[in-house]
């Protein structure tokens, strides 16, 4: 789009002042930094790199989300199946996730994870889904229209997708038919792949060489900070890697690295995945993959040493923290997880001012 649209103007004008800790810079304009508060760019999808950015808002201001565009389910593969688009939703999550925690934020955190309950089409939609579609429909952009609901919610960072186009997953799973338990079988789809039975070998998108977001590839260049995963590890953490522009950003890029590994194996993706497993598999789909930290909570991890032996072959150190939520369900506490990346980043960081 060339100039300012007049509905943009318009919508704008409905934005309260103030709400977002960092505005979101114009396309192409090199993003303002704020003090001395480090620029991070995280990246996965769902509920992880919800659990992600929920902390890493508390603790800087120049925050950026990276999200895969593989889901193919629910409201998201619906809409996308019928319109042709990214899938929104886990977009949607991210922006919620970056919500302040004042009455603005966290109203609208709760309308755009609004579902909609009915006996016709629009059951289970997203409230938020839908409105991502429409403005990505209205401005032609899908960059500008995610930072125009970034605007909107108040969100503290910006929310970007990984690829211009819509992605298929696709995994070779061993045992997928538990009556050929030995057979390696094509299974596809994001949604299918995440609670597959049998063991997942390895995991490809189609198409094999889709176009990043440059706006994506250019924050992971620009930053101090860059944050892989939690999440599910063969449907939205290395997802990130097949994308050749990303993986080669993050394997070129002067920040420091962190991998946050789950706090739990996921059912049917990850059984029986011992913490490095994961790093193993992460190896595998980015051999040329270098990282500073990972880490872990230190009560998923029972076997320190074979961790610390996988994290050397990256490069890494192993941090372990406590970043569990007390009640002991497997989801990780934003203030604790925002306490662990705190110190990682003093610790790990550069000696004085960031850049």
């Amino acid at each position: 789009m060339t100039g300012r649209s007049p509905r943009l103007s318009r919508l704008r004008r409905v934005v309260p002042e103030g709400r977002a800790t960092r505005p979101v810079e114009a396309r192409g304009a090199k993003p303002r930094r704020r003090g001395a508060q480090p620029k991070v760019v995280a990246l996965g999808g769902g509920m992880g790199l919800s659990a992600s950015l929920a902390a890493l808002r508390r603790i800087t201001g120049d925050l950026t989300a990276v999200v895969t565009v593989a889901d193919d389910g629910g409201s998201s593969g619906r809409l996308r199946d019928e319109l042709g688009v990214l899938p929104p939703g886990d977009l949607r999550k991210a922006l919620a996730a970056l919500c302040g925690d004042d009455d603005w934020g966290q109203t609208w955190a709760r309308v755009i994870q609004h579902r909609f309950q009915s006996k016709g089409d629009l059951h289970d939609h997203a409230v938020g889904n839908v409105l991502i579609v429409a403005l990505w429909e209205q401005l032609g952009d899908p960059v500008q229209a995610l930072d125009l609901v970034g605007r909107l919610l108040g969100a503290h960072g910006r929310v970007l997708p990984m690829s211009a186009v819509p992605l298929e997953l696709q995994a070779l799973v061993k045992g997928h038919d538990p009556e050929r338990p030995e057979d390696v079988d094509t299974v596809r789809g994001q949604a299918t792949v995440a609670l597959t039975p049998g063991e997942v070998q390895s995991v490809h998108v189609v198409p094999h060489d889709p176009p990043a977001v440059p706006e994506a590839v250019a924050a992971v260049l620009d930053a101090d900070w860059v944050v892989l995963g939690p999440g599910s590890w063969f449907s939205s953490v290395i997802p990130h890697l097949l994308v050749p522009e990303l993986l080669d950003a993050l394997t070129q890029t002067k920040a420091r690295r962190v991998l946050s590994l789950n706090l739990a194996p996921q059912p049917g993706e990850t059984d029986g995945f011992s913490p490095q497993r994961h790093l193993e598999v992460l190896g595998r789909h980015a051999p040329k993959l270098a990282l500073d930290v990972v880490l872990a909570d230190q009560a998923a991890v029972p076997d320190r040493d074979s961790l610390t032996d996988a994290a050397k072959r990256f490069g890494a150190a192993v941090e372990l923290a406590p970043v569990a939520r007390p009640d002991g369900t497997p989801r990780h506490d934003p203030e604790l997880l925002a306490a662990a990346y705190d110190r990682i980043f003093r610790m790990h960081g550069r000696i004085g001012p960031w850049r």
